[in-house]
């Protein structure tokens, strides 16, 4: 893929002209108020179809499954990462019509991507990889669409980069159940999640870097689980972001992914390192939206503003400014096309691939946000102009789904072990 065809065209301008009418008179109240994103969210899947889409792709996979465990090789498709059983054919319309949204909204509210990621994409995807069929088609579907709204909780107080080995969150085992103890913090949409896949260790009294990583799901409301109201950040103020508290929640097994704890001890970290893969990679398409809006707006106000009676964007010092931001869009670009081959071809980035595309696609983001405030001058620093919001919002994308630190660690190792 080497350009946006015309069908991708003449979605990205329907979908500008519903963040013209429904995100854009409203961005104060969502960034600033107390309006959760999830209705506007919901009216657009619902405008573009993509409800439905992911309805159909669910019940293809789920039929899918369904026979091959009918016919005795059911493994088969509960170890397939559940994109391959639907896309493949070569068609960049599928892919295209999940990322595009994604660019567009980054325009103006990058927080309603992570909310609408973290529910539709990192929560549904844990249940598709790990879940029974039954558990799938209880949880899964309804965060596809949007109906719920679900968290996955990995993240705790003390651990940060050191997720599994820090982790202290428990599970002990209680009759055909278990009891659930921990903690969550910085989490996307915990404080009103309906579905929640919260990752912790089986204590069978050994040592807490030996034990298991499980993967349990939760629903709202349950007895000894508190959500926290959303806390205070410096940027993604659109994405409700809280803590969990868990103390004595008992669980019954089929709330346990895989219903198997063999199962579920084999590949929780793997699991769980796939969805962070899953999130990395996704960081392009965010960063895409805010170095172009950034580009846009930089490139109007050198146009207009005057110094020295000059625009200046006469001043060789402002048109290299400019000639990076453009340098970065293309780039950022690129690797969206990239990723939608890939999964119109069935296909992935590996995790040290996307370990690359996040290091990247952050460190543009913030160059060039940073960069425009610099360029706007006084008026950048100032909330009313919209780089202000943006180089916030930006920053975060080098710290969640891994810090940078940590790509580059994931990069290295992959080379060296080669």
């Amino acid at each position: 893929m080497i350009e946006w065809n015309e069908q991708h065209l003449m979605l990205q301008d329907a979908v500008r002209k519903f963040v013209d009418t429904e995100i854009k008179p409203n961005l104060e109240e969502l960034e600033h108020g107390d309006t959760p994103p999830y209705d506007v969210l919901r009216k657009m899947v619902r405008t573009f179809g993509i409800d439905a889409m992911q309805r159909m792709r669910f019940e293809k996979q789920i039929a899918r499954e369904k026979a091959l465990a009918a016919s005795g090789d059911g493994a088969v498709a509960a170890s397939e990462p559940p994109r391959k059983a639907v896309e493949g054919d070569g068609d960049t319309m599928g892919p295209a019509l999940q990322l595009i949204p994604i660019i567009e909204l980054c325009r103006y509210c990058p927080g309603m991507v992570t909310a609408m990621g973290v529910s539709a994409g990192l929560t549904s995807a844990a249940i598709l990889s790990k879940g029974t069929i039954r558990q799938k088609e209880k949880w899964a579907l309804p965060l596809l669409t949007l109906e719920k709204i679900g968290s996955w909780a990995i993240t705790e107080p003390g651990s940060g980069s050191d997720a599994f080995g820090s982790m202290q969150s428990s599970a002990k085992r209680r009759g055909d159940g278990y009891v659930l103890n921990g903690s969550k913090t910085f989490i996307t949409n915990g404080p009103y999640a309906d579905t929640i896949v919260f990752i912790c260790k089986l204590d069978e009294g050994n040592e807490p870097r030996e034990r298991k990583i499980l993967h349990f799901v939760l629903d709202r409301g349950m007895p000894g689980l508190v959500q926290s109201k959303p806390l205070r950040k410096m940027g993604m103020h659109s994405s409700p972001t809280g803590q969990l508290f868990l103390e004595d929640v008992f669980v019954e097994r089929e709330r346990l992914l895989g219903e198997s704890e063999d199962a579920a001890g084999r590949g929780g970290r793997a699991g769980a390192k796939a969805t962070f893969s899953m999130e990395r990679s996704g960081v392009a398409a965010m960063a895409l939206g805010i170095v172009s809006q950034c580009l846009e707006l930089c490139t109007e106000y050198a146009r207009t503003r005057v110094q020295f009676g000059r625009p200046i964007g006469e001043f060789q010092l402002i048109q290299a400014k400019l000639a990076k931001m453009e340098v970065a869009r293309m780039n950022l670009q690129n690797l969206v096309f990239r990723q939608i081959e890939l999964s119109a071809h069935g296909k992935g980035m590996s995790m040290a691939e996307a370990s690359a595309c996040k290091l990247y696609s952050a460190g543009a983001a913030v160059e060039v946000a940073l960069e425009a405030v610099q360029l706007f001058g006084g008026n950048g620093y100032m909330a009313e102009y919209q780089v202000e919001q943006l180089a916030r919002d930006a920053k975060v994308l080098q710290i969640y789904g891994g810090t940078d630190e940590i790509q580059i660690s994931q990069i290295a190792r992959s080379l060296l072990s080669h």
